[in-house]
């Protein structure tokens, strides 16, 4: 399988670019190679799923080659979903040079998982040139040979920003307590902010953009979710919105590889459909994207999920961009998907859809799910 790459543009280096929205599959692994061949110093690959499958390998061997020309590299990839690397893939990278470490969970087996999850999908080369989306290293990611990629979305961005997402890189390496991060101005119409989840270090600062989002919408927001089950306090503002008439749009998943929190999607519908929430389903492939889009003005990308595992189980990173261009730039994007490769879920196609046994399945999917939320995950005491 060969990827096709985009050229490496010197120009991306200049301050005051806006940044960068990158579909996933094909472009996006073209960019990350082009970025890990003409990286010069350092590199940082943070990711819940790396795989050594050939697209996994692609990225590893371009990374073991980086290495051996004097660029020091760093991969922490979670402990449970990245168990199935081989032990002779993260042989082959240490004797490369590569510095490889699994993010571990407290306990954990091959069925079994105990303690926090590194959720993040993140990449930052030179410290100039960061990736940040909902991206794993895997070939369901790319565009293989009869098996488009599954949807997902990233962000490109440079400068300062970049270099604040190293630093973060090696803090969570080390183990270190991460400072404030301050939000970066590169230009009077682009502002762009990393916002972390980590409920057990105190940082809610994802959930804390969507409230912020849904309080104060003045027109319209489209939110992209590929396990949409929404918590309390999410709810209760999505309803607040609606009655005061902000157009509210989701789009979630036709087909998941979750299918029981599909389910559970399912049994709200009716809460949502009746709360005056527009829904579809994504049709053509699994959707795996999260991002939501405000007002054309401003926009949340990144690896977290409107559902309790992102708010209190995962470490999770988005940026928060503030750019009229590249947030209509989303919005026409998710406009497309929306009028191309969705069915729009009415409140009359979603009864046809049902019926007291299907209801009973939904209804115990939604209860197990946030029950295993709890329970599957240990909460260490929250750090004064």
């Amino acid at each position: 399988m060969k990827t096709t790459s985009q050229p490496y543009d010197a120009s991306l280096q200049e301050p005051g670019l806006p940044v960068r929205l990158i579909r996933g599959g094909r472009d996006f692994f073209g960019l990350l190679l082009e970025l890990i061949r003409n990286a010069r110093s350092s590199i940082h690959l943070q990711t819940y799923i790396l795989h050594d499958d050939e697209t996994g390998l692609l990225v590893i061997d371009a990374l073991e080659a980086a290495s051996a020309r004097g660029v020091d590299v760093f991969v922490l990839a979670d402990g449970y979903a990245s168990r199935n690397l081989q032990q002779k893939t993260i042989s082959s990278m240490r004797i490369a040079g590569i510095r490889f470490r699994f993010f571990e969970p407290l306990f954990r087996s091959h069925y079994f998982y105990f303690g926090r999850r590194l959720h993040h999908k993140l990449f930052v080369a030179d410290e100039q040139y960061a990736l940040i989306g909902g991206i794993n290293i895997t070939d369901r990611y790319n565009d293989m040979p009869g098996k488009p990629a599954w949807l997902d979305l990233a962000l490109l961005v440079t400068g300062k920003i970049a270099a604040q997402t190293a630093a973060l890189c090696k803090q969570i390496w080390n183990n270190e307590r991460i400072p404030e991060i301050k939000r970066i101005e590169t230009s009077d119409t682009n502002k762009v902010m990393i916002r972390r989840n980590d409920w057990v270090r105190r940082y809610n600062e994802i959930s804390g953009s969507y409230i912020d989002m849904l309080r104060h919408a003045k027109d319209h927001i489209t939110i992209i979710c590929s396990y949409f089950l929404p918590g309390k306090i999410i709810r209760r503002l999505l309803r607040s919105a609606a009655q005061r008439g902000v157009n509210i749009r989701v789009i979630t998943a036709g087909t998941s590889d979750v299918m029981i929190s599909k389910h559970a999607e399912r049994w709200m519908y009716d809460w949502l459909l009746r709360n005056g929430i527009t829904l579809y389903e994504y049709q053509p492939v699994i959707l795996h994207a999260k991002a939501a889009v405000c007002d054309s003005s401003w926009f949340t990308l990144g690896s977290y999920n409107l559902n309790n595992l992102s708010t209190y189980a995962s470490i999770e990173l988005n940026l928060d961009v503030r750019d009229n261009t590249t947030a209509q730039e989303l919005e026409a994007m998710l406009d497309r998907i929306i009028a191309e490769d969705c069915i729009p879920v009415t409140r009359e196609t979603h009864r046809h859809s049902k019926n007291p046994f299907i209801q009973l399945m939904r209804w115990i999917s939604y209860h197990f799910i946030r029950v295993m939320f709890t329970l599957l995950t240990f909460y260490f005491k929250r750090e004064r």
